[in-house]
């Protein structure tokens, strides 16, 4: 019997945002639009369960798409050893976007593979007889008292939103916007689910058309 899946959906906007080009290296540029996997760890964000599977949809773009030169002094753990030792950091130079607005929308189906979740969602799974459906009740509920699991980003940490909630009144699609063709786009890192190994997946000729880019279910046929 397939599962029931349950749509969910919410606006998300801010000054700056990042949808990092894997192929562009320590100068790294943003995608025109949210990846697969970011639009998933932006539902994560508001409620995170391992019960449940979020497949996102798609995302409208509500905003002209603007890249801007952002330069920040970097302290992570990509740096040279000797750099980390040395207590120093390097100036990285990113082209971001920046002014976004965009709405997103997913479907939650239940978790297939049961061996892999923690006790407390075993138990919670097994008592509840629509796990896709609590979660939907659930996520429209702290979506609308605006709480969240972790503070949403728009990719980067640093980069977080002005507005994340409900669809507003005065957003719009951007419908007149060209259609862009992404001839290879970074998909999921995790791409077997939860708890799982690095295995990292992309969809090619991705299009985004009247402002809208849709994510494939599953692979998309070469």
């Amino acid at each position: 019997m397939k599962a029931i899946a349950y749509i969910v959906q919410m606006e998300i906007a801010g000054d700056t945002a990042m949808w990092t080009r894997p192929d562009t290296g320590d100068s790294p540029v943003s995608y025109p639009a949210p990846t697969y996997s970011a639009v998933k760890a932006i539902f994560e964000s508001v409620l995170w369960g391992p019960a449940i599977e979020i497949i996102p949809l798609k995302a409208e773009i509500c905003a002209p798409v603007q890249f801007h030169n952002y330069y920040t002094n970097y302290g992570g753990p990509l740096r040279k050893t000797t750099t980390i030792k040395g207590g120093d950091s390097y100036q990285l130079c990113a082209t971001v976007l920046i002014d976004v607005c965009y709405r997103l929308y997913a479907e939650i189906v239940p978790y297939k593979i049961k061996d892999k979740l923690p006790l407390a969602a075993k138990i919670w799974d097994n008592a509840t007889t629509s796990p896709g459906h609590a979660y939907q009740e659930i996520f429209t509920r702290r979506l609308k008292r605006g709480q969240c699991f972790s503070v949403p980003c728009l990719g980067w940490r640093e980069f977080t939103p002005s507005y994340f909630g409900e669809f507003r009144d005065g957003t719009h699609v951007m419908s007149d916007m060209e259609t862009t063709v992404i001839p290879s786009m970074l998909r999921q890192v995790f791409s077997k689910g939860y708890q799982s190994e690095v295995a990292y997946l992309y969809d090619t000729d991705v299009e985004i058309t009247g402002g809208v880019l849709t994510y494939w279910k599953g692979e998309k046929p070469c």
